[in-house]
């Protein structure tokens, strides 16, 4: 947290080695925790006067950023590299933010993930691809068994589809009009919902089964290419 806020006191200002800096819990240390937005740095000084209740926190002095997500990788880190070394027939190694910010840089890359990723493997300079592939997880099985509400007559319906409708599952892979989408939505009546993975809906969710034709069974990864924009081309080199 010192190094956080810079060696500074947040309240006064003040930043020099012969006055002690302290870590404040903006909230009691029972409300927030240690977490690291709920610390702030205070000098000797001001940390005195503010539990004397001689004066508050500016305002904006409120709980910060949260660290939740890089505290849970920098733990997990080791253990995630050790499983993958046993698990999969592939060389694994560890790499360092450092590490990538210089390929990036040298090879006069944007930051982004993809150009981080470019960067990791090493190879900034390689031929960019036409195609990239985009994932999505999906659920599946339906864990809602039945309907909240009854219906008439007092029989409380299941909340699942068929397995299959005229042929089709849920999410499976489609071909309609030359292009590929995946089947987000089905109805007895044989109309279904058909979007791209990033929910693009085709003729306002409602196509015809009998123009559709099956190209990949539903499974819990959807996977979908896509072209790459000539301002934006990148090289990904999959394992």
């Amino acid at each position: 947290m010192l190094h956080r806020d810079g060696y500074t006191c947040q309240c006064c200002g003040t930043h020099d080695n012969n006055i002690k800096l302290h870590v404040h819990h903006i909230e009691s240390r029972q409300t927030g925790g240690n977490a690291p937005s709920n610390l702030i740095t205070l000098c000797e000084h001001c940390h005195k006067a503010l539990h004397k209740g001689k004066f508050e926190l500016p305002k904006g002095k409120k709980r910060g950023k949260s660290y939740r997500d890089a505290t849970f990788m920098g733990i997990m880190r080791k253990t995630l590299l050790e499983r993958l070394k046993k698990e999969i027939d592939v060389p694994v190694e560890g790499t360092y933010g450092y590490i990538t910010k210089y390929w990036r840089e040298r090879a006069g890359l944007e930051k982004s993930h993809i150009n981080d990723a470019i960067c990791i493997s090493k190879y900034p300079y390689a031929k960019p691809l036409d195609t990239y592939y985009l994932t999505k997880v999906v659920r599946n099985h339906n864990r809602q068994i039945h309907k909240s509400n009854f219906s008439k007559g007092g029989i409380r319906k299941r909340n699942q589809a068929p397995y299959l409708i005229k042929g089709f599952r849920l999410f499976d892979k489609v071909l309609y009009q030359g292009k590929e989408y995946f089947i987000f939505g089905r109805r007895a009546t044989g109309y279904f919902d058909i979007r791209t993975l990033d929910g693009t809906k085709v003729n306002k969710g409602s196509i015809s089964y009998k123009k559709l034709r099956i190209q990949d069974t539903a499974k819990a990864y959807l996977k979908e290419a896509r072209a790459i924009p000539h301002m934006n081309k990148f090289t990904c080199v999959l394992a």
